[in-house]
Parts: C-alpha cells; sequence; structure tokens
C-alpha cells in the first residue's frame, strides 16, 4: 500500500529535455546494487521527483534489475 501512495506522489519530469551529454552520464554512470557493480549502465530511464527529490530510475544493463539514481545539490551545482 505504501509503494502505491508514493507512486500517486510522483512528478514525472522529462530525462530527454537533459542536454545530451548529461543524459549519456546519467546512463553509464550508475551502481547496481543486485549486480553490485559500477558502470554497467541503465536503460529505459524514468525520471521523476517524489518528496522534493529528483530520481532518475531504469534497468541495470547487465541483470535487468532496478537501479535508481538521486540528483543531490552537487549535481544542481553544475547547471
Amino acid at each position: 500500500m505504501i509503494d502505491q501512495k508514493m507512486n500517486e506522489n510522483r512528478v514525472p519530469r522529462d530525462f530527454y529535455a537533459r542536454d545530451p551529454e548529461e543524459q549519456q552520464l546519467f546512463l553509464t554512470d550508475t551502481w547496481c546494487d543486485h549486480c553490485q557493480q559500477l558502470g554497467l549502465g541503465m536503460r529505459d530511464p524514468e525520471e521523476y521527483e517524489l518528496f522534493g527529490m529528483i530520481f532518475i530510475e531504469g534497468k541495470c544493463c547487465q541483470c535487468g534489475e532496478a537501479v535508481l539514481t538521486e540528483l543531490t545539490e552537487d549535481e544542481f551545482d553544475d547547471e
């Protein structure tokens, strides 16, 4: 029930509105909790805002499990 409530609070954002270089960085600079490896890549990215935080979620290119990147203030400082 909580997961459904969290999905209802998601505000979709357009990942593809980002600069192509920035998109590529987010798609390649990933950490997969399942594989326990860095840089395996992400496919099918979805960007959204939840509780005031911005996330990019996709699937690991190696195992297909969920990969989640939370954008921090450090990323926004470069914009």
